[in-house]
């Protein structure tokens, strides 16, 4: 992880943790509770409250105290009259605020307001970046019918399937495809039993098997499909025999031992089938020619990687929204989001798909923002994961915020409220389930960074 997607990460959860807790401070002041600490971060060692209590700044406004605490990744409202990772069952009784303004004692309904405002603060913040992505940006996509030449194939898992180069996308279970950046997705998401493609002007439906689903979800979201282009060169790796024979970034390939490579899938057929041998490479540099002498590997490669942007060959649409288009469509693609990751969490049933395996901490989402300064591409992720950041914290488990939401509906059916030390143990069942959560996700990213 660069130190650029370290600073988007921090940026990103600071403003989506203390925008939050600010859901839950603002109807707690309006409902005239009491709420003794708004930090950001965590002034002691969390989950231990009692751990290494110090905080690098706090300023006491009322009767509230605003701090920074030492510990990222994190912040909290110590709202008072609340049973949560920071107050006991026991510590409310030495509770020295009065009854009416304590937590505890607010009327279920005010209770449940508190309660849902971080969740729904999550949810307005990605619907305004939404809408500010769309008025500013709008939205661009490939037709697929623009995909004149066809696919090329990046990945074995689509040959697998039976995908060729050049082979154009049709129908995924009878509904046409409409755009190429929302293939794979739609594949995945819909988990699609049928691809229909176009072959030589011949139409074949290609059966998509769970299996297949399975290894598609072990890519991570890597592409295997691309619109076919020129192989222009954007990577040569550094020891391999491509950068020992002179190949530059910005190279094109035109022909391997003076058969014409015009697209993409030429060169790399040309390549593999020269496995073990030298080959010459004519390639245009800075609008010269020029012929290069590389002995290919034996496993068919010579490393380097192409420039996939295929909008200097095919004609994109843009699609541009007005203020009120982009607020509507802003307001709507929060729940969008909220159906695919709800229908990505039913992938886990998939063969070959492990839990663990996509499990991930801080460092996965780090690897999710760009690695370079890229603003529009920073708050479309900012805003995703505030989606589910609502979606986790709805959650019914104890300690989370629909933890909390599930007491409070027991206590509106019953007419009374769960005790206080029920809650408690509760409480602490749910702070183990999401600490030995958050260990296990940071585990794994420790273990893939050691052994890949």
């Amino acid at each position: 992880m660069t130190l650029i997607q370290v600073f988007y990460l921090f940026l990103g959860l600071s403003l989506l943790v203390v925008l939050h807790e600010l859901g839950h401070f603002i109807p707690a002041k309006l409902f005239k509770t009491r709420v003794r600490k708004f930090y950001m971060f965590f002034d002691f060692l969390f989950p231990f409250s009692k751990i290494l209590p110090f905080s690098i700044f706090k300023k006491k406004i009322g009767d509230t105290e605003y701090g920074i605490g030492w510990f990222p990744f994190g912040g909290y409202v110590d709202i008072a009259g609340m049973v949560d990772e920071t107050t006991s069952a026991e510590e409310l009784e030495k509770d020295d605020t009065p009854k009416e303004n304590q937590f505890r004692f607010k009327p279920a309904w005010q209770r449940l307001i508190i309660m849902v405002g971080g969740v729904t603060v999550n949810m307005i913040l990605a619907m305004f970046i939404y809408a500010g992505l769309f008025w500013n940006y709008g939205e661009e996509y490939l037709p697929v019918k623009n995909m004149t030449k066809g696919i090329m194939v990046i990945d074995s898992i689509a040959y697998k399937l039976g995908l060729q180069n050049g082979d154009k996308l049709v129908a995924l279970d009878g509904k046409p495809i409409e755009y190429y950046e929302t293939f794979q997705k739609d594949l995945l998401l819909n988990q699609a039993q049928v691809l229909q493609i176009e072959r030589e002007g011949v139409k074949k439906d290609l059966p998509i098997s769970r299996e297949f689903l399975g290894s598609l979800i072990q890519k991570k979201k890597e592409l295997i499909v691309a619109p076919q282009i020129p192989f222009v060169i954007d990577t040569v790796l550094s020891g391999k025999p491509a950068s020992k024979s002179g190949l530059q970034k910005g190279d094109e390939i035109v022909s391997i031992n003076n058969v014409p490579t015009p697209l993409y899938g030429d060169a790399v057929q040309q390549i593999k089938s020269n496995a073990g041998k030298n080959i010459a490479v004519n390639i245009k540099r800075n609008n010269q020619m020029d012929s290069i002498s590389i002995a290919v590997g034996s496993d068919g490669k010579i490393g380097i990687g192409p420039d996939f942007d295929y909008s200097k060959l095919y004609q994109t649409e843009t699609i541009n929204y007005n203020f009120v288009a982009a607020v509507a469509k802003g307001i709507l693609e929060p729940f969008i989001k909220l159906s695919d990751y709800w229908k990505s969490m039913m992938l886990f049933s998939l063969p070959k798909v492990k839990v663990k395996d996509n499990l991930g901490g801080f460092y996965s989402m780090g690897k999710i923002y760009p690695d370079t300064w890229n603003w529009k591409a920073f708050w479309s992720i900012t805003a995703l994961i505030s989606v589910i950041l609502a979606f986790m914290n709805i959650l019914p488990i104890p300690m989370l915020d629909g933890g909390y939401i599930v007491f409070l509906i027991y206590e509106m059916i019953v007419g009374k409220p769960l005790p206080e030390k029920v809650q408690n143990v509760l409480q602490n069942v749910g702070l183990f389930i999401i600490l030995g959560l958050m260990i296990v996700a940071n585990g794994m990213d420790v273990i893939r960074g050691i052994f890949g």
